[in-house]
């Protein structure tokens, strides 16, 4: 018996196959690459066939539960056949600026959903556009994939009907949300690592696994990885290095900043707190490859401080710890010596993160004792050193880096990844 979890980051996916104990099995990954906003979802869905026909006939046939995560905030406006009716509107697209300001007006003071990167920004903007006829269902990345899996459409987990407009005590669309968007048009929120249905039998044919198997509301890939690092006590968190900066604290009390970009997510009987910064590995990708990152980071002496103090922004715009659509990149001046450039901007980076637990300590949540790593940036000592230095306290690099081994844990537990008296 088998689990499979699927992370679908922003520039490729992974999957991950585990075991009744949780050794890994297998994994694998595609690169999307430079990819044309209408050629996307194509993409993701070739992707998604791919990774599961691609797995060793033995475990196809012998696979028990599936689950995916995907980027928090990647809208899609579907038919009901889940056709996309415009290109998926990305986690960082910030065009509903309009939108963005009636929720502020409409919405509970402080929820993410009126964050103009939000999923529910976005939902109004394409129904602004599209009409009442263009689409009939709005669709997080994850809730896409996994509709296509199980040929049902219209459901999604709390995780990301959070930016949607969750309300997190009742756990379903507030009156504001029906009021603005029309809740025929949204899933249905359900708890991550719920049971949505097993996958189609046509697509179970089409991919040759086993047809009984069972396909699992899924989650965030910020929150999969979360997941994948085995984090149980208060106080623990978890810093996803990728493309962009997350940050994930599992908290006992919840906090929300609208202005901050901080908001809590559902986790059974506690919450995870925390937010996600525009900076992160894209920047460092503009000016080193991995072999000249490794390199240059043997260089760097991660007990001093360096002096540079950069903006690390990929373009205008930031998320988190402050939410500034216009907030400018400042990546100047640059040294001659390239180590030097690396060190100022690891350090900029770090400074983001312990700024980012800071604020959540500030707003209430319960202070950060330990930092485990995810993404790519994990396997960068240097920067580990760096990180610890300026947060306080232990930063390690966690035993399962990849959001996919998360996914593929929810796969497996469901419900009892956030709460052991789940059955």
């Amino acid at each position: 018996m088998y689990f499979l979890g699927i992370d679908f980051g922003t520039s490729g996916a992974r999957s991950c196959v585990i075991d009744a104990e949780g050794a890994i099995v297998v994994e694998d990954k595609r690169d999307f690459g430079a990819l044309d906003d209408y050629e996307r979802a194509g993409i993701w869905r070739e992707a998604l066939w791919d990774l599961v026909a691609s797995l060793p006939p033995p475990i196809r046939t012998q696979l028990s539960d599936i689950a995916l995560d995907g980027t928090s905030g990647t809208i899609l406006a579907c038919d009901e056949e889940l056709s996309p009716r415009h290109p998926p509107l990305l986690y960082n697209d910030d065009r509903a600026v309009e939108e963005a300001a009636l929720i502020a007006k409409t919405a509970t003071p402080g929820h993410p959903a009126a964050a103009v990167t939000s999923g529910l920004a976005k939902i109004l903007w394409l129904k602004k556009r599209l009409g009442l006829t263009g689409a009939r269902l709005y669709l997080n990345q994850a809730d896409w994939l996994s509709g296509l899996l199980t040929g049902r459409v219209g459901m999604t987990d709390y995780h990301n009907a959070l930016k949607m407009g969750l309300d997190l005590d009742a756990l379903k669309w507030p009156d504001w949300v029906e009021y603005l968007a029309d809740v025929d048009y949204l899933p249905v929120p359900i708890a991550p690592g719920a049971r949505l249905a097993t996958v189609s039998r046509p697509r179970a044919r089409y991919l040759g696994i086993n047809p009984g198997c069972m396909v699992h509301a899924g989650t965030t890939d910020s929150i999969a990885a979360f997941l994948a690092a085995g984090v149980t006590r208060s106080g623990d968190a978890v810093t996803s290095l990728g493309s962009t900066l997350v940050l994930k604290l599992l908290s006992d009390t919840p906090v929300e900043s609208t202005g901050h970009g901080v908001y809590s997510h559902w986790f059974g009987n506690r919450w995870l707190a925390g937010g996600a910064s525009n900076a992160g590995g894209a920047v460092l990708r503009q000016f080193f490859d991995d072999r000249q990152l490794a390199a240059l980071s043997e260089s760097i002496d991660p007990a001093l401080a360096s002096p540079l103090n950069y903006v690390p922004l990929p373009k205008p715009g930031e998320r988190f710890p402050v939410n500034d659509p216009q907030l400018s990149p400042r990546l100047t001046p640059r040294p001659l010596d390239d180590a030097e450039f690396l060190h100022g901007l690891l350090e900029s980076l770090a400074r983001i993160e312990a700024r980012g637990y800071g604020l959540l300590a500030e707003l209430g949540a319960t202070p950060v004792g330990r930092v485990n790593t995810a993404g790519g940036g994990a396997r960068n000592p240097v920067w580990t050193r760096i990180r610890e230095r300026l947060l306080g306290v232990p930063v390690a690099r966690a035993a399962h880096t990849e959001a996919a081994y998360g996914a593929a844990l929810l796969a497996r537990d469901g419900l009892r990844l956030f709460d052991p008296i789940y059955p």
